[in-house]
């Protein structure tokens, strides 16, 4: 009888154990986003950075409030012959459409950064839609171009977000790398805390009217490339299909 209970016990407890190593499997998605099981409770999670060889890295403004710097961070890169990302706010759209038409024109990529850039988490599902749909649109309507990529207003997100960005066919993107220009650092400032985070695949985020970008900007520029970084925008970096997303946000092509 004590074999039969001790042999109950250790079946019982194998049972437990593998039940548990199930409930903490990933699984990935097939579209923009990764699924972390915890318990019954799922996460899903954007894209922070790539996973890649190549040492490529993107750099990407949010465009809320203020236009003024947006043609001089233009021009850096064009006179540096390098590519772009600018996510921009429905509002900010509305109030500078040549500036959009000038971000387009210079080949850059544009996403969406919603519309009236509220906490998008607190929103509900037709609120997060009427967001990202009127946001693409006004972009769509200067352009003329379809948008792929959208980065949520303070980096804040949930489930419910996500999925209905994917929805839409738009991949959520947050970043690795943030400079922090938005709250005043120094040049210097900015570029020391680029030089500590960045790595291969990186997505750094700075902002478009940010009090030092503009002196800033030929810093980051000429480090990256001492360090033999090649500036691209994010559809030049950000896998479109067939990848898996880890708990992360490493966007790993399958």
């Amino acid at each position: 009888m004590k074999i039969v209970c001790v042999k109950a016990k250790q079946i019982t407890a194998i049972i437990s154990l593998v039940l548990v190593f199930v409930m903490l499997a990933v699984v990935t998605s097939a579209t923009t986003s990764y699924r972390v099981y915890f318990g019954h409770a799922s996460r899903l999670v954007p894209i922070y950075s790539v996973k890649t060889d190549e040492k490529k890295v993107a750099l990407t403004f949010d465009a809320a409030w203020g236009s003024d710097k947006t043609s001089q961070i233009i021009k850096i890169l064009k006179d540096e012959g390098l590519e772009g990302t600018f996510f921009l706010v429905g509002f900010w759209v509305e109030a500078n459409p040549d500036k959009v038409k000038e971000i387009d024109e210079a080949g850059f990529d544009i996403g969406t950064h919603s519309n009236t850039h509220p906490k998008m988490s607190t929103l509900s599902n037709s609120q997060v839609t009427n967001e990202l749909v009127t946001s693409c649109e006004l972009i769509t309507n200067i352009t003329g171009k379809k948008i792929r990529f959208f980065r949520p207003p303070y980096g804040d997100y949930n489930n419910q977000l996500i999925t209905c960005a994917s929805n839409l066919g738009l991949q959520t993107i947050q970043w690795d790398v943030d400079s922090l220009d938005w709250k005043g650092l120094s040049a210097s400032q900015i570029l020391t805390r680029i030089e500590t985070s960045v790595k291969n695949g990186s997505i750094i985020l700075c902002h478009n009217n940010a009090d030092h970008i503009v002196e800033a900007l030929p810093l980051i520029i000429k480090y990256l490339k001492s360090q033999n970084y090649k500036i691209v925008k994010l559809s030049e970096l950000v896998y479109e299909s067939d990848y898996t997303i880890d708990n992360n946000g490493l966007q790993i092509k399958k």
